[in-house]
């Protein structure tokens, strides 16, 4: 029965890999447990409840750990996220109804459009609220 729990624990290792979260890695360490259960036993209900169990304990045992780590607040914005907040200046007038106007920020050049849909005159000063495909979404800057 061993080389079952073995073979289990290998395909949740590849399936771990393919995959981007961290979640199928503890059912391959709990089939290694059952695995090394399986040595003594040939209980299969005890076999399955040490994986259920020690997979289950496991995944709620690192889930404040992952959680500090995945979700770091302070992560550097990089390519397009990290032109959200900037200002530029207003270059083509901006017709949001049209999808026409050009802001420049930073020496880059991006199509723009007003954030609600509304017009931004050539020469004002905007912030980028957030990036939608290829376009900028603004809003003037109050003065």
């Amino acid at each position: 029965m061993w080389q079952i729990w073995l073979i289990l624990s290998g395909i949740c290792l590849i399936i771990e890999i393919m995959t981007a979260g961290f979640l199928i890695f503890w059912f391959a360490i709990g089939a290694l447990l059952a695995m090394v259960v399986s040595l003594f036993t040939d209980n299969i209900i005890l076999q399955t409840s040490v994986f259920v169990l020690s997979s289950t304990i496991l995944i709620f045992a690192t889930k404040p750990f992952v959680k500090k780590f995945a979700n770091n607040k302070n992560a550097i914005q990089t390519n397009v996220y990290s032109t959200v907040g900037k200002t530029g200046i207003v270059t083509k007038d901006i017709d949001s109804i049209q999808a026409l106007g050009q802001i420049k920020v930073g020496g880059e050049v991006w199509s723009a459009i007003g954030l609600d849909d509304i017009n931004i005159p050539q020469g004002t000063e905007v912030e980028i609220k957030e990036i939608k495909g290829v376009k900028a979404i603004v809003a003037p800057i109050k003065k």
